[in-house]
């Protein structure tokens, strides 16, 4: 009897191994797909519903800016591996604490939708292999995404399905579930793809169930079905890339 408990917990321990090295290898592809090391050692910029936005990273430093106008004059955001600051007219403004982690969170999101699959390799990503699928006649491997609490910002609660192309190994569609704002699934569709400087951008097609009862699991299938709704679409616009040496 003991020998066969300890048979199935190596057993299992070798298949739950070679699940979690199979997903690794799905995003490393992935990543590699869509710019790979260029993500490491570029400035990009884009314009975003307005506002424009950078990203600057070399040698493990990142730097990521959100530019706009309001009533209270030219606003820069700035989020770096020092922190977040934000500006007013060339002059640091005082955030209190909880508004300027909401402005961080903000311009980390943007950034973080706009550069995926990059990041999908961040220490705070719990990666795991779900299944193989199908939409509209193309193959795909299926990964569940989840944060841990440290470095997983303020939504680590949040958790992410990947639908990596088995072909091209591109991000064709992801879909996520969240507890913000009483909570829903989302589902992406990626459109629009273009290379500017050898790396791949996206813009997607943002979906919603209609309604909130349902579990993260199901959205395929509704899609599938043509059974979701068209809530917005993400564009990145004016996008611009500089590699550095």
């Amino acid at each position: 009897m003991k020998i066969t408990f300890f048979l199935i917990l190596i057993i299992s321990s070798l298949l739950t191994s070679c699940t979690v090295d199979k997903s690794q290898e799905i995003i490393d592809d992935a990543i590699k797909a869509h710019g790979g090391a260029r993500f490491d050692k570029a400035f990009i910029e884009f314009d975003f519903r307005g506002r424009h936005y950078t990203s600057h990273r070399k040698n493990g430093l990142f730097t990521y800016t959100r530019e706009f106008d309001d009533s209270t004059g030219h606003i820069k955001d700035v989020l770096s591996n020092d922190g977040f600051r934000r500006e007013i007219n060339d002059g640091l403004a005082k955030i209190p604490g909880e508004r300027a982690n909401a402005f961080k969170n903000s311009v980390n999101s943007v950034l973080y939708f706009a550069l995926l699959p990059y990041g999908l390799n961040d220490p705070s990503v719990n990666k795991v292999y779900v299944k193989e699928s199908e939409l509209k006649g193309k193959k795909y491997d299926v990964i569940r995404v989840t944060f841990k609490k440290a470095g997983g910002g303020k939504d680590h609660d949040d958790v992410f399905l990947y639908w990596i192309n088995q072909d091209t190994h591109y991000l064709d569609y992801f879909a996520y579930s969240y507890l913000t704002d009483g909570g829903g699934v989302r589902f992406r569709e990626a459109i629009n793809a273009r290379v500017i400087d050898g790396i791949r951008f996206q813009d997607y097609i943002n979906y919603q169930p209609k309604t909130k009862d349902l579990m993260l699991d199901e959205v395929e299938e509704l899609f599938h079905d043509n059974k979701l709704e068209t809530l917005s679409t993400i564009n990145h616009e004016n996008i611009k890339v500089k590699l550095l040496e």
